[in-house]
């Protein structure tokens, strides 16, 4: 049989456990308790058989006659009739009297009586049934003379019945306990169960919503326990997988309009010289809008092949050593052109040297352009872009600043997350930042935003210098002499 669900797997599992459990300590103490009530009547039986040492005591000059006769009187005087019956023996092991009465049975098996004989101190024991079938309890002492030989014996018979009856009541009643206990755990057990699985379906139901793509869906929490916390997380879930959907939709949207724009201004103009008739000046105003729409579109599409190569790690460098204050100054000087045409200032504090850093030229020449072309979109006419570099504690450091629109604290710590812009009205695909904390990161170095809300923000790039090994200090003490 196949078990899928959990309450079966926990029947099959836990709840056989229990059962076996319970029915073997059912067992062990019906047993336990059978043994201590026949224990217990065995050794009434012995306290009496105990007496014959001292009614028989100087017996053993006598003759065999002599005991019946003494034996009889014994039976007759027995103060237990009522519990026990008493056999007298002969010394030919025949039973000559019973203390109830009727003629002895010589058919009834004795095994006791046997074991009488054969023991050295003339005791037998044994439980068994009769003909009859009654259970009984059978104690038999033997009394030998001085000679050693046998002249005669005693059985104690005790029904086992009653007893038995009061061990069956018991173990009903273990047996009834054991049930009560049983239906006790399956019972609380369901509602725990239960209580465990109706939100396991929940969350199920809820978690095929999400995947269908319903990402406003929601479990209301009911326990704060790990079921709570499971339903915390899948909410948290749902809030973080509908934000990355909002912002995948808006990475395409972006990014459709990013191609569409050049591509606009390509067609139009290829449409226009393909008309003709027009004079120098516009075709060379067309073949420069071309170029540098397609120089644009160019880069869009770099920067899409470098996130996917990002995104599946595939994105490697070339390292080498290289000066990145002229890299620096390069990126600054390809947009002091569009500062000037935006009517907006871009300073560049040069300093006059800088360590040599060990990176790729390509990636960080296109961080100091994603961040330098940032700046520039968001600063308002009039603005000022600042660039500072610096060298300090073995890290060269360079501090773009501008006194732009500035970020929301909302989307300050999620502005270098993939697809992430916090300003919808700007153009950019929204990958930017995070191809450049990528780099920055792949370069052993970091990328840090500090922004305040109409102030301005500073985005600060740390790169570990390259240095250069110090000569050994033997070279130096050789130069020194000579």
């Amino acid at each position: 049989m196949v078990v899928k669900g959990i309450t079966k797997r926990w029947l099959l599992n836990s709840l056989g456990v229990i059962l076996i459990l319970i029915v073997a300590l059912v067992f062990s103490l019906s047993y336990a308790i059978q043994n201590y009530i026949y224990y217990g009547i065995q050794q009434a039986i012995n306290g009496r058989a105990g007496e014959l040492t001292n009614v028989f005591s100087d017996y053993g000059k006598r003759s065999s006659q002599d005991f019946l006769t003494a034996a009889r009187n014994y039976v007759e005087n027995f103060p237990n009739k009522e519990s026990m019956e008493l056999m007298v023996f002969n010394s030919e092991g025949h039973i000559i009297t019973t203390s109830i009465g009727f003629a002895p049975d010589q058919s009834q098996p004795m095994p006791d009586y046997q074991q009488a004989l054969a023991d050295a101190n003339g005791y037998g024991t044994w439980t068994g049934r009769l003909t009859s079938g009654e259970k009984v309890m059978a104690v038999t002492r033997v009394i030998h003379n001085d000679a050693g030989s046998v002249v005669g014996g005693v059985r104690y018979v005790v029904s086992l019945e009653e007893a038995d009856k009061q061990i069956g009541m018991v173990v009903g009643i273990l047996i009834l306990a054991g049930v009560v206990i049983l239906l006790f755990i399956s019972t609380s057990s369901y509602y725990f169960m239960k209580s465990i699985l109706t939100p396991i379906k929940e969350i199920g139901a809820t978690a095929r919503r999400i995947a269908q793509g319903d990402f406003k869906a929601r479990i209301e929490k009911s326990n704060d326990d790990e079921i709570g916390q499971l339903c915390d997380t899948i909410n948290d879930m749902a809030v973080e997988l509908g934000a990355a959907e909002k912002m995948k939709n808006d990475f395409i949207s972006s990014v459709s309009h990013e191609l569409r724009t050049p591509l606009t201004a390509i067609k139009g103009w290829a449409e226009t010289m393909q008309g003709g008739g027009m004079d120098d000046e516009t075709f060379d105003k067309g073949m420069s809008v071309i170029i540098r729409e397609s120089e644009r579109l160019s880069g869009i599409v770099e920067e899409l092949l470098d996130f996917s190569r990002m995104q599946s790690g595939r994105m490697t460098l070339t390292m080498d050593k290289i000066d990145i204050l002229a890299e620096l100054g390069e990126a600054v000087y390809m947009f002091s052109e569009r500062a000037k045409s935006e009517h907006k200032y871009l300073l560049y504090e040069e300093p006059r040297m800088l360590s040599p850093v060990l990176g790729d030229i390509n990636r960080l020449r296109q961080v100091f352009v994603n961040i330098l072309d940032n700046a520039l979109k968001y600063t308002g006419e009039g603005g000022t872009i600042s660039v500072v570099a610096s060298e300090e504690n073995g890290y060269i450091r360079v501090a773009i600043s501008d006194n732009g629109c500035g970020i929301p604290p909302e989307h300050l710590p999620n502005v270098k997350k993939k697809f992430y812009k916090a300003n919808q009205t700007v153009r950019g695909s929204g990958i930017g930042l995070a191809l450049a904390d990528e780099i920055m990161r792949l370069h052993s170095g970091s990328l840090e935003i500090e922004s305040h809300e109409n102030v301005g923000t500073v985005v600060t790039i740390r790169i570990p210098a390259f240095l250069e090994k110090a000569p050994d200090a033997a070279q130096d003490t050789e130069r020194i002499s000579e």
